[in-house]
């Protein structure tokens, strides 16, 4: 899509530490239907590619940027690689079969604890003195310790390994994909604070697509919605596009023949920023860059309550 077509991103809250999760809330997706969809050499690679992009990010960002006030509302550009630091050192750690340091000592000053919004506001605030130089290189061993640690996995356990991650248990294959769209939201993040033009690729946009519509049902189930036996048709187009056919109810696949009960069109990278919660999916909606179909009411609570990430 042509720079220029979306409309001015809102400031977006990146992390919320105030707010303890809600007992009973559902768990995060970990079926099998939930699976990458996608090969490990592909998302392996993938992965890489995105690290070292986000690395050329850093790299062409002006010195005077990593002071300066983000777009995640109450954050530095300097506390988003902070962030990042925090959990690629965490999932590295996890990945290589070693206790997750930083997660546990949250845990435990937090009476057995962990909730995602928390934990971030606390990494964060650990490394207010770290000079941002470190910051990157910390972010920058981390995120490179786990790509190799993740491509050393034998092949008949790719498909297998578990980790404990922030919000329950998940596949390995599933954590580099997840780490792959933080690195790519965050990473237009940076673009956006340092003023650097769009740089769209296809993997990390159809990634976000991809896992906001399998989360779909965990979404919807921690908003208290149910929709037992319906589905969803997503069609998009450009950097990132794909077509995705998913039911909206936990353990629900739709048969083949099965007409989806709404539908959503339109440009990936917009379908993208809306489940990376950068951008309302109803300023996408007004401008025509999505627009929907069969059942309206459904496809608006899917838009609504879209998100590519556990918050």
């Amino acid at each position: 899509m042509c720079r220029g077509t979306y409309r001015a991103r809102p400031r977006h809250a990146c992390g919320e530490g105030t707010i303890r999760p809600v007992a009973g809330r559902p768990a995060p997706p970990t079926t099998e239907e939930d699976d990458v969809t996608i090969d490990r050499s592909t998302l392996l690679g993938a992965a890489r590619a995105e690290r070292d992009r986000l690395g050329r990010t850093i790299q062409y960002a002006a010195a005077d940027v990593w002071d300066s006030a983000s777009v995640c509302v109450g954050w530095r550009n300097r506390d988003i690689v902070a962030h990042l630091a925090a959990q690629d050192v965490a999932a590295a750690q996890l990945v290589a079969g070693e206790p997750p340091v930083e997660l546990d000592a949250f845990r435990e000053a937090n009476e057995g604890e962990l909730w995602v919004s928390g934990f971030n506001e606390w990494a964060v605030r650990r490394r207010e003195e770290t000079s941002s130089r470190q910051l990157i290189t910390d972010w920058g061993k981390a995120a490179d310790a786990l790509l190799v640690l993740a491509s050393r996995l034998p092949e008949d356990e790719w498909g297998t390994t578990k980790v404990h991650w922030v919000a329950g248990q998940i596949g390995v294959a599933y954590l580099i994909q997840s780490r792959i769209i933080e690195w790519w939201l965050h990473g237009e993040d940076l673009r956006e604070g340092a003023d650097l033009g769009e740089n769209l690729q296809h993997w990390p946009v159809y990634l976000t697509n991809d896992l906001g519509i399998r989360m779909l049902p965990y979404s919807l189930g921690q908003a208290g919605i149910a929709l037992p036996g319906l589905s969803i048709e997503v069609d998009l187009e450009g950097v990132g596009g794909g077509k995705w056919h998913w039911g909206l109810a936990p353990k629900e696949s739709p048969p083949a023949k099965k007409k989806p009960d709404a539908f959503v069109q339109g440009r990936a990278t917009a379908f993208a920023l809306a489940a990376g919660r950068r951008v309302p999916a109803s300023a996408f909606l007004d401008d025509g860059n999505l627009v929907i179909g069969g059942d309206e009411a459904v496809a608006l609570i899917v838009l609504e309550h879209l998100r590519a990430y556990v918050e």
